[in-house]
């Protein structure tokens, strides 16, 4: 008898946490990041009802792989968002097919995660952002340094300690030896090398990066200018987008210095942040060198997510703004006016490579 009441207290416990598990369907599979979620453990936090993805092969090899049956597969949109009703979409498709993914969510008062950056142009996120605003839906782009412990400290250090006082300059790198270089899919190649389908190269795929963080150093504040230059070092390889960008963004007291490329000699996601009084260098996801005293050594600090409040999994993040145990700073890595503004900063780095100008900003 004791065994059979504690084998029904188990099934309640997993029957409740069923319950309040966030109901997600995931739109397009072609991203390389996909298996974030696809290949994520259940953890009773998040229920995967249902994949959208027009590609029938590529669906067909998915579900192989992650062992999802059929009956979860669908290839048109709409009609899954009415079949399975999720309380959320996760957007793993191209950059250009973000826009696509809101006008069909928006409406059903689903809410949406992407993939960064928001959109593939200026255009498309202003468009997602006044229906995510006339429906009432949460609209958040994942970035992976939103998920870093020193990220959120320097965040912390920079606010909370002063640590470094006015922010003069911040320099941020990121990147990888290239796309076809790291084995990406050929599904993921063929419209992340594309200039409609992601918008550009890495001043895309990877200025986004050093946009979205230096927009949240200087909460939400308009940009002066932007000047910005690319190279195509590798035209056999990506012929058709650029592989290499250095972004500067002038503000009236700071500068921003943003280095994306697929041509670093191994992957790469730092920040340095200088100030009058310090500075704060994020090496990676755990390694903080920090100084703030001319006659002082800089000292090395391992920061993890015992050490501060961040969310390693963006998944689980999603699932407490919805269900309301988590806020979006209106300036958050993951908030809609900060992407926004990333799209404005980005577009304005495009046309000055192009034009070989600075472009000054003004406030919309």
């Amino acid at each position: 008898m004791k065994r059979i009441n504690l084998l029904l207290l188990l099934v309640l416990v997993q029957a409740c946490a069923s319950a309040q598990a966030l109901r997600v369907a995931v739109a397009g599979v072609s991203h390389g990041h996909s298996g974030w979620i696809l290949g994520r453990a259940n953890k009773n936090d998040i229920q995967l009802v249902g994949i959208y993805e027009k590609d029938t092969a590529l669906a067909g090899k998915v579900a192989r792989q992650y062992h999802f049956p059929r009956r979860q597969l669908y290839h048109d949109l709409g009609q899954m968002l009415d079949a399975v009703k999720p309380q959320a979409v996760l957007a793993f498709g191209s950059v250009y097919s973000h826009r696509e993914v809101v006008e069909a969510c928006a409406p059903r008062g689903i809410h949406v995660m992407v993939e960064k950056p928001l959109a593939a142009n200026l255009p498309d996120a202003l468009v997602m952002d006044s229906l995510a605003r006339r429906f009432g839906i949460h609209l958040l782009t994942n970035y992976e340094t939103s998920w870093y412990p020193t990220v959120a400290k320097t965040f912390q250090l920079v606010e909370d300690s002063s640590f470094t006082c006015q922010i003069r300059k911040v320099v941020i790198h990121d990147g990888h030896q290239g796309p076809q270089e790291i084995g990406c899919s050929p599904a993921f190649l063929s419209w992340l090398t594309d200039p409609v389908l992601n918008g550009g190269g890495a001043l895309m795929d990877f200025g986004c990066y050093g946009a979205n963080l230096m927009t949240r150093l200087m909460k939400n504040r308009m940009p002066l200018a932007v000047t910005a230059v690319t190279r195509h070092y590798k035209p056999d390889r990506y012929p058709k987008v650029d592989d290499d960008a250095t972004i500067i963004v002038d503000y009236p007291n700071a500068q921003c210095i943003i280095q994306a490329s697929w041509n670093w000699p191994f992957s790469r996601k730092d920040m340095e942040v200088y100030g009058d009084k310090g500075y704060i260098m994020a090496a990676d996801k755990n390694t903080l060198l920090l100084r703030n005293r001319e006659s002082a050594p800089a000292t090395a600090r391992h920061i993890t997510a015992m050490d501060i409040p961040v969310y390693e999994d963006p998944f689980r993040y999603l699932a407490a703004v919805i269900q309301g145990k988590e806020t979006v700073p209106p300036y958050g890595v993951y908030a809609l006016a900060n992407n926004v503004l990333v799209l404005r900063i980005l577009e304005a780095a495009k046309e000055s490579a192009r034009t070989g100008k600075t472009v000054r900003l003004v406030s919309p």
